[in-house]
C-alpha cells in the first residue's frame, strides 16, 4: 500500500527529509547539516552537486527509518531555502556555485533600482520589495559587473528547483518563487514589465516554467530512483517556497481564525493571510512581500527581519569568548541553558536593541543593506542580563515593526521555528505584539507542509481546507495569552525603538562607505 508521503525541506542550517502517514503522522527523519562559504565581504554561496549529494543521502537514511519505503512511498514533495540563484547549463550541470539568500553582493544594484521611479509599477505587480538576496537583483549584478558568471548558463534555478530537477529532469520554477521575483502576484505568470524594469529582457531564456505543484506533479527519474533507492515513476512534487510550506504547516490558513504566523529561526519572516488580491495590503515604502499560496486565490503576505536568532547566537558567542579567554570552555547548549537566568537579572532601566546583526543588512520593514546592529541607551548600571535581555526585546520588537507594515496585529501569532522553544522568547513576543502566542507539536512545519501540497495534488484530499482539519489543527497546542504588563511596557518602548533606527540610518551608511574605503585600501596594497 503507497500510504507515506515525503517531505524535503533543504534550509539554510540543515537538510532533511521527514516521512508523513497519509493522516499527517510523522513517522520519521533524516537530516544532514547544510554547508555553504562565503564569498568576500558580502558573498555566500553553495555548492550545487553537494546539495543534490547530501538530500540523497537524507532519502537513504529515511529508507533505514521506515519500514519497506520503497514499497510504501506515494509521493515526494520538495521546498527548500528560497531566493538566491542557482545555474546549470544546457546539459544540465552546474554553472558556478548557487547564490544564497544570504549573499549581497547585489545590495547596491537594489539600492538604484529601488531610486528609479519605475519601481512603483514593478511593485504594484509583484507586490514584493527589491531586495539584494533575490534571483532579479542578483542576476542583474552579474550581467553588469561579471558577465562571465552567466556564460553557458541556460536557466536559472532557486534551491528546491534544482533538487526537483535533479527528481525529475523537468526545468521548473513554482508560483510563489517566481512571481515574487519576476511576476504578477494576481495572474501567477511571469510579467515583461517586471523583467524589463529589471533590465533582464536578455536573459528571460534563464526563467524556467512555472509548475504548481498544488495541480500537477512529475515523475521520479530512472536516475534519481537508482540513487536514492526509490521506485522510478512514484510521483514528485515541486512545494511552494520553504516560508509558504512551513506557513502552512504552522497553521496560517485556518479559514475563521485571525492568525499571524511567525517563524523564528536564523531570519525572522512575519505573515498576515490575503484571502484576495484585493486583499492585499501594499505599503508606501514598498517593502515586504507577496507570496502566492497553494490555494486558489489565497497568498500570504510577509515582512521578514534579516536576522533572528543570529542575534543570539552573536550575544552567546561574547560570553562564550570571555569564558573561553578564562580557560572555560562553555558549548552552546550550555549558554543556553543559563538564558532564563540572566534575563531574570535584568533591571528595569530600558535599554533597546536594533537586531541587524547580518552582514547583509536588513530587508524588513525596511531595505538597507547597510544596516547594523547596535545598543541605544547603555549605562553604567547595565550588566550582560540587561544587554541579553535587550536582544531578545529587539526580536520581538522588530516583529512588531514588520506586523505593523502590513495592517492591524493579529490577535494570535502561530509560532514556529528553533525560537520557538524558548518559553521566555513566546512570553516576551507575545507582550511585543500584544498577542496570544500558540505553537505546534510538530517541529517539520516546512516538511509538513510541503507533503500537504502533494496531499492535494494526489487528491488524498479534496482541498487544503480538508487537509488542514486532519494535518494542522490536532498539533496545536493551547494557545499562550499576553501578559499585559509586557504589552505596556512594549507599547511605550515600540516608539522609540521605530525613531532610533530611523536615526541611525545615516550613521549606517557613514560606516558603510568607510568599510568600502578600507576594503578598496587593502586590494592596493
Amino acid at each position: 500500500m503507497r500510504d507515506v508521503l515525503i517531505g524535503i525541506d533543504a534550509g539554510t542550517s540543515v537538510i532533511k527529509s521527514v516521512a508523513f502517514d497519509l493522516g499527517g503522522r510523522q513517522l520519521a527523519i533524516a537530516a544532514v547539516p547544510n554547508s555553504y562559504e562565503a564569498v568576500g565581504r558580502t558573498g555566500s554561496v553553495q555548492d550545487l552537486s553537494r546539495t543534490w549529494a547530501d538530500t540523497v543521502k537524507t532519502l537513504v537514511e529515511l529508507s533505514a527509518g521506515v519500514e519497506n519505503l520503497p514499497g510504501r512511498v506515494a509521493a515526494i514533495a520538495v521546498t527548500g531555502q528560497g531566493d538566491g540563484t542557482w545555474m546549470i547549463d544546457g546539459d544540465g550541470e552546474p554553472v558556478g556555485k548557487g547564490w544564497l539568500w544570504l549573499d549581497a553582493r547585489a545590495s547596491e544594484t537594489v539600492e538604484r533600482l529601488r531610486g528609479d521611479s519605475g519601481d512603483v509599477e514593478r511593485f504594484a505587480r509583484t507586490g514584493s520589495g527589491l531586495a539584494a538576496c533575490q534571483q532579479g537583483p542578483q542576476l542583474r549584478w552579474m550581467m553588469d559587473h561579471a558577465p562571465e558568471m552567466l556564460a553557458g548558463a541556460a536557466t536559472a534555478f532557486h534551491c528546491k528547483d534544482w533538487l526537483y530537477f535533479n527528481l525529475t529532469g523537468q526545468r521548473a520554477t513554482d508560483p510563489s518563487e517566481a512571481n515574487f521575483t519576476f511576476g504578477n502576484f494576481r495572474d501567477r505568470q511571469y510579467s515583461d514589465e517586471v523583467i524589463s524594469f529589471l533590465g533582464l529582457e536578455k536573459l528571460r531564456h534563464l526563467l524556467p516554467e512555472i509548475v504548481d505543484g498544488a495541480t500537477s506533479h512529475h515523475a521520479l527519474s530512472k536516475a534519481a530512483g537508482s540513487a536514492t533507492g526509490l521506485p522510478a515513476g512514484i510521483p514528485v512534487v515541486l512545494g511552494y517556497v520553504d516560508v509558504v510550506c512551513t506557513a502552512l504547516g504552522a497553521g496560517l490558513y485556518d479559514p475563521g481564525t485571525d492568525a499571524g504566523c511567525s517563524i523564528i529561526g536564523s531570519t525572522g519572516m512575519h505573515m498576515r493571510l490575503a484571502t484576495s488580491a484585493e486583499d492585499v495590503r501594499l505599503n508606501r515604502d514598498l517593502t515586504g512581500y507577496t507570496m502566492c499560496m497553494p490555494i486558489p486565490d489565497t497568498f500570504t503576505q510577509m515582512q521578514s527581519n534579516m536576522a533572528a536568532t543570529l542575534n543570539i547566537d552573536w550575544i552567546l558567542s561574547i560570553a562564550g569568548g570571555v569564558l573561553k579567554g578564562m580557560g572555560v570552555e562553555k558549548s552552546k547548549g550550555e549558554l543556553l541553558a543559563h538564558v532564563d537566568g540572566w534575563l531574570q537579572e535584568a533591571k528595569g532601566t530600558p535599554l533597546l536593541f536594533e537586531p541587524y546583526i547580518s552582514e547583509a543588512g536588513e530587508r524588513g520593514p525596511f531595505v538597507d543593506a547597510s544596516a547594523r546592529a547596535s545598543f541605544v541607551g547603555l549605562s553604567s548600571t547595565h550588566g550582560f542580563g540587561d544587554m541579553l535581555r535587550a536582544v531578545f526585546d529587539g526580536l520581538a520588537l522588530a516583529a512588531r515593526d514588520c506586523y505593523a507594515e502590513m495592517g492591524p496585529l493579529p490577535e494570535r501569532i502561530r509560532l514556529t521555528g528553533g525560537a520557538a522553544r524558548s518559553a521566555s522568547l513566546r512570553r516576551i513576543l507575545g507582550g511585543a505584539l500584544g498577542a496570544s502566542i500558540q505553537t505546534s507539536e510538530r517541529e517539520e512545519a516546512g516538511a509538513a507542509g510541503v507533503a500537504m501540497i502533494a496531499a492535494v495534488s494526489l487528491g488524498i484530499y479534496p482541498s487544503m481546507a480538508d487537509c488542514v482539519a486532519d494535518w494542522v489543527r490536532p498539533h496545536q497546542r493551547p494557545a499562550e495569552p499576553a501578559d499585559e504588563e509586557l504589552v505596556r511596557r512594549y507599547d511605550a518602548l515600540f516608539p522609540a525603538y521605530q525613531q532610533s533606527r530611523l536615526a541611525l540610518r545615516p550613521v549606517w551608511h557613514a560606516l558603510s562607505h568607510a568599510a568600502g574605503s578600507a576594503d578598496q585600501q587593502d586590494r592596493q596594497k
